[in-house]
C-alpha cells in the first residue's frame, strides 16, 4: 500500500477543536472569536447506554445549554460516528459555543448517557 502526504499551501481550516466529553454544559468561545465552520464530527460510540444525541452550536461568546438558542443542531444516532461537512462554510460572526444533549428541543438539558467526542474544523 502506498501512502502520500501533500503539503497544504493555503489550508481551508486553521483550528481543530476537540471536546473529549461533550455534555449539556456549554463549551464557550472555543476558538477565541469569530470564524467559519467547515466540518463537524460527532462520535457517539462511547460506553454506556446508547441513545441519540444532539450537538448544538451557537454563534456567541458564551452559552448556556437549555437556555441559549442554538444556530445549528446536529443529530447523531446511538452507536454512530457522523461527519458533517460544510464545503462553503458556515460563518460564526461572534464565536463558537457547543453542547450536547439527549433532546432536540432548545430547552433540553439532559446529558448524554455515553461519552460523546466532538471535533470541528474552523478558520
Amino acid at each position: 500500500m502506498a501512502v502520500t502526504v501533500s503539503t497544504q499551501v493555503n489550508p481551508v481550516a486553521t483550528k481543530l477543536v476537540v471536546d473529549s466529553s461533550a455534555t449539556s454544559t456549554a463549551a464557550s468561545n472555543t476558538t477565541g472569536g469569530s470564524g467559519n465552520l467547515y466540518m463537524v464530527e460527532v462520535d457517539n460510540n462511547g460506553s454506556g447506554t446508547p441513545t441519540t444525541v444532539y450537538l448544538k452550536l451557537a454563534n456567541a461568546s458564551s452559552a448556556t445549554g437549555g437556555t441559549t438558542t442554538p444556530d445549528l443542531v446536529l443529530m447523531v444516532p446511538a452507536e454512530k460516528k457522523i461527519t458533517y461537512a460544510f464545503p462553503e462554510s458556515i460563518a460564526f460572526g461572534t464565536g463558537f459555543c457547543h453542547w450536547c444533549v439527549k433532546e432536540a428541543a432548545t430547552t433540553g438539558t439532559t446529558n448524554p448517557d455515553t461519552t460523546v467526542i466532538v471535533r470541528y474544523l474552523t478558520s
